[in-house]
Parts: structure tokens; sequence; C-alpha cells
């Protein structure tokens, strides 16, 4: 177990982190210039160049902005990989998000997280108001006090590699580790994890976990086109086939009658699990051309409110949809930038719909009005990295993050923070 305190909020700081494990092959050769091989040895050791490539390019402040948030390289080496970077990808401007102005006030407030590289994602505030987080490349889970800035990292089997965490009633954090085909639970107050292996050894990589009002745990496997549940008391675990080939489920979540929603990245659909009888019902979202559109993403995730509408992000074509269940009608809105914008994460509050444009630089957050129909959008502070997830928090906020740029952040919406140090109103 790690612990920092306090912790410098968005700021990059320069704790000490090695390269990450998790090496990638460059699938685009960099150009040649001083400071490229630099560049392979100290980036491609954890990403692959094409996260370079997709960037949109930054000035030199920003470069090392950047490079500051995910390692930590002494001088004179990140100033010569950063000088490369600025010089070889400067910024651009094909990317720079439409903002929708409006009378809405939210608060943005982000931290770093203590080991750099480690892409933490998917955070949630318990209801003591502590915020979690997995870190996925750096195989750890976190926590992080708001009120102070003190954060906590517990370090998992290093295969683990989580790609989501949820809590479960007593305060313990379930993760899905996706790089080693298991389940986990992480007791705070001991610092004990359990494991829970897939039965199955086709179930590689679970992905986003649900607890149900039954107190079982479900769960996505989406390249193994999975769906999953366990039961904590008994540790027994259950998977079936998604019906669509290739369907790659993915979001989940749960409606009011205790029927089990999940999103489909691969297939346009959305799938309803019957928990008790396991028939699943798949509703066709509207689908452009194939042909037209090879290797297409489709729906990341889903939100359902208070009346039980099934709302959803059409990442591959740039829209939020609404569905219907009881009629099956789909009503969708094209996002504010466009058929490229990327809408990748999506939580319903007070049934007023929180989603990302996740392909803008910055990164974009988007609140949508149904009554009104109207967006309004603010850039994120550090959104150089996007929002995968995010969650609601018990008091009507929204805790995010930012993989690229290693921050977790908390919106706190239509009121300003009183308790949270340093706050950042756009």
């Amino acid at each position: 177990m790690i612990r920092m305190s306090p912790h410098r909020l968005i700021v990059a700081g320069a704790m000490s982190a090695g390269l990450s494990a998790y090496a990638q092959e460059p699938l685009t050769a960099l150009p040649d210039g001083a400071g490229k091989e630099l560049v392979e040895a100290a980036c491609v050791a954890c990403h692959d160049t094409d996260i370079i490539y997709s960037s949109t390019g930054y000035t030199h402040e920003r470069w090392r902005f950047v490079v500051d948030t995910m390692i930590d390289l002494p001088e004179p080496l990140v100033s010569d990989l950063t000088q490369y970077l600025a010089a070889t990808f400067p910024e651009r401007y094909d990317r720079r998000p439409i903002v929708v102005p409006g009378d809405f006030n939210i608060t943005f407030q982000e931290w770093s997280v203590p080991t750099l590289g480690q892409r933490p994602r998917d955070p949630l505030m318990t209801p003591d108001g502590m915020i979690w987080w997995a870190g996925m490349f750096g195989s750890l889970i976190g926590r992080l006090d708001p009120a102070t800035g003190e954060m906590t990292e517990w370090k998992l089997d290093p295969q683990a590699t989580p790609h989501s965490i949820i809590d479960d009633a007593q305060g313990n954090i379930w993760y899905t580790g996706n790089g080693n085909g298991t389940l986990g639970m992480l007791d705070p107050d001991t610092g004990e994890i359990t494991v829970y292996p897939m039965p199955d050894p086709a179930a590689r990589d679970p992905h986003t976990p649900l607890f149900t009002r039954s107190g079982d745990l479900w769960f996505t496997l989406q390249n193994s086109n999975m769906i999953g549940r366990l039961v904590p008391d008994t540790g027994d675990i259950r998977l079936t086939d998604a019906p669509t080939e290739d369907a790659r489920p993915y979001g989940i979540d749960e409606d009011s009658s205790g029927m089990i929603w999940v999103a489909y990245r691969g297939a346009p659909a959305i799938a309803r699990v019957d928990p008790d009888s396991w028939e699943i019902t798949e509703f066709q979202t509207p689908n452009p051309d194939p042909e037209s559109h090879p290797g297409i993403q489709y729906i990341r995730r889903l939100s359902i409110d208070s009346n039980d509408m099934i709302w959803y992000v059409d990442s591959g074509r740039g829209y939020l949809g609404r569905l219907n269940p009881e009629t099956g009608e789909i009503k969708e809105w094209l996002t504010p930038n466009g058929h490229r914008s990327h809408p990748y994460a999506i939580r319903v509050i007070d049934d007023i719909v929180w989603l990302n444009e996740s392909e803008m630089r910055p990164d974009v957050l988007l609140r949508f009005d149904p009554q009104t129909e109207q967006f309004q959008s603010w850039p994120i502070p550090s959104g150089i990295g996007i929002i995968r997830n995010m969650r609601a928090t018990h008091d009507g906020n929204l805790v995010i993050h930012q993989s690229s740029t290693n921050t977790v952040g908390l919106v706190l919406i239509d009121h300003e923070s009183e308790w949270v140090p340093g706050s950042y109103r756009p």
C-alpha cells in the first residue's frame, strides 16, 4: 500500500515512477529528429505511437505538462523529449471543440494521482465522500480524500490491469481484472484482496461491473463477447454469450424493475437481460451502412433515468440516444461537435443527462436537458485525456477522470465548492 499526502492539484507532480511493464509495439514510425529515440524508449514503453499521432499536437508548454503527468524523467532528458514532441507534433486546431454556452454553472476540481503512467479510470465516490479509481496500467486501486488531498494506493497482481471498480454495501472495492481474467475484492480496512478467477478460459477480459439491488455483481466481458454474474456470498460465477456475434458487451446498468441493460460496442444494439431467466432481448439502434463505415464502434455506455428510459452514447456516429423499452422507440440528438465527436461516457443525474465528447481536445463535458432538448458544454481543464466512465456521487455531483494526464476529478453541479480547495471555474 502506498500513501501520499498531501498531493498537488492538477499541477504536474514529479513523483517517482518507473517505466510501465506494459510495453507496446509502435504502430506508426516516428519522424526522425533529435529526441526520437528517447521518445521511443520513454513513451512507447507505456503506449503505442498512434496515441501521439492522434493528439492535436501541443505547444512546448502543453507537451511538458503531458509528459510530466505521465512519467518522471530527470533534466535534461525531459527537455529533450519535450523539444522533439513540440517540434514534430505542433499544436493543431482541427479538433478544437465547439463549446455551447448556457446559464448553468458547474465547478471542476482535479487531482494528479501519485503513480504516473497508471492511466486512472472509472472513478466513483463512496458514501463516506472518498473518491476511488482503477489505475489500469499501474495495476492498482487508488483512494482520494477530496477534503484533504490525501491519496492511498493498493497494488494488485501486476497482471490484473483493472479496467473498472465498484463498491459494495460493506465498503469493499471490487475490480475487474481485465488483464488476467479475474474479479477481485479489496477490503480497505485490512488491505486483503480476494481474487475470483473466471471459470471459463474463454472469459479473458472482465470489463465493467455493476452491483444490483439483489446484491449480485454483474459484469461485461467485451472481447470475450460475454455477460457474467458473481454471487458474493458463494463466489459462484455464471457466464453467458451475447446472442449477437462480436457484440462486445461494454457498459451496464439496472432499471427500477431489476432488469440488466448492456451496451454493445461491436454491434448497433442494446441488450436487456432478465436476471432470473437469463433471457436476453436485443433492441436495435440506428445503423449506418457498414461498408461505408468500416470498423465503426457503436454504443460505449448507457444510463437510465427515473422513468426507465435508456440513454446511450453512440460513439461511432456522434449521437446521444434514448430508447423507450416499452415501445422500442428511439430518439437521437447529434452532439454539438458532430459525427467525429466520439461521445464516450454518460450518466443521468436528476433526469439531466451528462456525457462527454472524447475526440475533442480538450475533452468536453456536456449537459443535456431532455425537457428543452438543449446542450450546454464546458472544456475539461486537463482535457488531454478522455473520460471513459463517470458516476454520480451520493449528493448529486459527478466524478470524472482524464486517463492520459493521470487525473481524477469532481464536478460540482450548480453550486460553488466551499470544502474543496483550489476549485476551478471555466
